[in-house]
């Protein structure tokens, strides 16, 4: 009963991972149809989707997989530092690699 109560809750997290993705890719997507501020192309929102798909599920490994709440949390934060600085050298190049946008 356990198991599959823990399989339930996964799947949901999941779930909220995917929704909450489509969320944040919506709201440059309805920005671009109102100004001309923002103006993504298809290349970012595939690196935008990768970035966070990738850390949704690094998220949700954590969470499965690490049972202290110290280590959860100190890992849970370098995910989501990690992902604010990738985020920042794509959007306006902060370390100066190739990747850079811009």
């Amino acid at each position: 009963m356990k198991n599959k109560e823990t399989n339930n809750h996964a799947k949901l997290r999941i779930s909220i991972i995917l929704v909450t993705i489509a969320v944040i890719l919506s709201i440059p997507l309805i920005a671009m149809q109102f100004i001309n501020q923002v103006k993504w192309t298809l290349i970012d929102f595939v690196a935008a989707g990768i970035l966070l798909l990738t850390t949704g599920l690094a998220i949700e490994l954590v969470i499965r997989n690490v049972k202290t709440n110290i280590s959860r949390t100190v890992l849970l934060v370098i995910i989501l530092i990690v992902t604010f600085l990738v985020w920042a050298e794509l959007a306006v190049g902060i370390f100066g690699t190739p990747f850079a946008g811009s």
